[in-house]
Formats: C-alpha cells, structure tokens, sequence
C-alpha cells in the first residue's frame, strides 16, 4: 500500500444465509454482493445450517469475483481483506473465513477480523444520499441491533470502544418474528410478513382488540427475553381457535393478532432504547440489524428520540444495509485499521469465535 492512499480493503460475511462480499476504498464502498439463500430457506420456513453452509461454498468464489469485477479492482490491488469471524452459524462462518485466509495465504495480504454485530452498527457509518443531508454518529452513541440471531444495547464511546449493556436471555427479536410468523402461517422470512400482515389490521381495524404481554419492559436492566410472548400468541391462538370452534382463523384474526405482536415487541425495544440512551446521556442513538427495517420500529424509535432525547440524533441504514451484507464489514475493519495497525493479522492467526466480545 503506497503512503497516504486509502487502503483497498476486500470484506466477506458469511455468518448465516447471506453470501457477500465487498470492496471498499478507505470508507466508500465500490461495490456491495449479495447473494441470498432466501429462496432455500423458504421451503423449509426457517434456515438449515447444513444447507446454509453448502450453498455458501457453492457461491463464494462467484461472489468475491463479482465484488471485484464491479469495484474495477484487481485481486493484488487488495490491500486488506476483513472477514466475519463471529457470532453466527459455525458452518457459515467457517466458508468465509476459510476462504479468506486462503485468499490471505495466496495474495499475502493481512486480515481484519470483524465482529459481526460489530459489523450491524457500523452500518450506520456509511454515508447516505444525498452527503449534504446524513451526519456521522457521535460519541457517546447506544446501538440497538436487533435481527434473527441477535438483540442487543450497545454503549458506544468511541471507535473500538463498547459497553455491552443488555442482550436477549432467549429468543432474539427476529427470531419470534419467524416464529409467530409460523404459528399464523404467514410464510417466512417472518419479519416483512408479520409487517405487512399487521399494515392490513391497521387499515381495517376490527377485530383487534387485543392484549399481549411487554416482557421485561418494567426491569431495571437492559436485557430482552421473547420466547415468553411468542407462547403468549400460540395460547392466543389457540384460545381463539376454540372460541369460535374453527381449525383456521379468519385472516381479520390473524392480521389482528400480526400486529398486537409487532407492537409489543417495538414498545420493548423502544422503551429500553431511550432508558439506555437517556441514562448514559447518548448524542447518537443507532438502528442496526434486519429488524431494523421494520416501518414501525423506525418510525417509532424515531418519534421517542425526537419527544425524549430532542438533543441527540437517531440513525438507521439504508435497507439494503439492514440485512447481513459485507459493506457494513468493510468499513467496520477500515475503522479498526485507522485505530490500530495491530488489528492487522496474518491468515495463520485468524479463528473462527462464536462468541467475539465487542
């Protein structure tokens, strides 16, 4: 790498059922591949690890070349590569990170490892359009991210510099949604179906009189727990089914019971949010994960920071950079390499780790 140039940086993330990577310069990104196991999971309503592995290795090498080709950057241009070392699926984690020290062995080149929820706040880093309108986060910043395998507040201090201040005790938020999504037969991925099945209910309002529990939203600590409010809707159901004596339930029921879940789920996340954000004085508050596209969340979030943080500033990424995707770990390890130069690694050195601290 010459003196003063940006470092070109290649990212690969493979840490559950997406199969990405990126090329960034410095901190723009030249090109963002994704390759989704979606339609694999469908048939099955939810992710076969084994499945999930397979087709990474069928689609990595296609999707590093890709990322390149549309970056106009050669292979020995390269000047680091980051890769997803963890938490995710072991069998996963283990295509990309093989391939990347691989890579790093054969291009001699150093590797960043990247935390991969690490990797979900830094999305928030990536300047939106049009440049003039989108601010960095400042310091102190609480991170909420919440997706399929995660739900988590972060305190952020500075770059490389975290507090872990509550996580889910059970089911991540994201992962009811696949589950309450599964009890209504909605379809999967749960979360936009929950989404659009609870935009109808809004629209048609009757039948939904319902009530649901807000788990731990009352506690004095940070952390989550969903697997309570998923039975709560599977006994919700099956209540309703014996009352009205069917074995399906009209889908004005079922859109009701959609968005009594949605609603109790973003006033948990919410109120904590701005419980944290509020007690540690945060300038930023930050959206992360693939719930982070959820309407409701956003625009919920939103209206609390703006009534009871009116001085701190709320931001979320792009949609295309709310899901897993290998930009968000690119700039994630070109912050690492600005901070420190001994996050620089040889291939020899890089492990997987399920459970990375922050």
């Amino acid at each position: 790498m010459e003196k003063n140039n940006e470092p070109k940086i290649l990212a690969i993330e493979t840490s559950c059922d997406e199969t990405a990577a990126a090329v960034l310069i410095g901190a723009k990104i030249k090109s963002n591949i994704i390759y989704s196991q979606l339609n694999l999971h469908k048939k099955t309503k939810g992710i076969v690890p084994e499945v999930a592995s397979r087709a990474h290795i069928e689609k990595i090498i296609l999707v590093i070349k890709q990322a390149l080709q549309a970056a106009r950057v050669r292979p020995l241009q390269i000047d680091l590569i980051a890769v997803t070392v963890g938490p995710g699926l072991i069998g996963s984690l283990l295509v990309g990170v093989d391939t990347a020290k691989t890579l790093g062995f054969i291009w001699d080149k150093s590797i960043v490892p990247v935390n991969h929820i690490e990797g979900h706040i830094y999305a928030n880093f990536i300047g939106k359009l049009p440049a003039t309108s989108y601010k960095l986060p400042t310091f102190p910043a609480v991170a909420l991210v919440v997706s399929g395998g995660h739900t988590s507040l972060i305190l952020m201090r500075g770059h490389g510099n975290y507090k872990l201040l509550g996580s889910t005790l059970d089911d991540a938020a994201g992962e009811a949604f696949d589950k309450v999504a599964r009890i209504l037969d909605l379809g999967y991925p749960g979360g936009p179906a929950i989404s659009a099945a609870a935009e109808s209910c809004q629209q048609t309002a009757a039948g939904c009189q319902l009530s649901l529990p807000r788990p731990m939203i009352k506690t004095n600590n940070f952390d989550f727990s969903f697997s309570g409010l998923k039975t709560a809707v599977l006994y919700t159901v099956q209540d309703l089914k014996k009352h009205y004596k069917v074995t399906q339930l009209p889908n004005y029921t079922i859109t009701a019971v959609a968005a009594e879940f949605q609603q109790a789920v973003v006033d948990v996340l919410v109120n904590k949010t701005i419980k944290a954000a509020r007690k540690y004085n945060a300038k930023s508050i930050l959206l992360g994960g693939g719930v982070a596209a959820n309407k409701l969340l956003r625009r919920q979030l939103r209206s609390a920071v703006k009534k009871e943080l009116p001085v701190s500033c709320f931001l979320f990424p792009a949609l295309s950079l709310c899901t897993d995707n290998a930009a968000m770990i690119g700039l994630c390890a070109y912050y690492k390499y600005l901070a420190d130069k001994k996050n620089l690694k040889n291939w020899r050195e890089i492990k997987i780790d399920l459970n990375p601290k922050l």
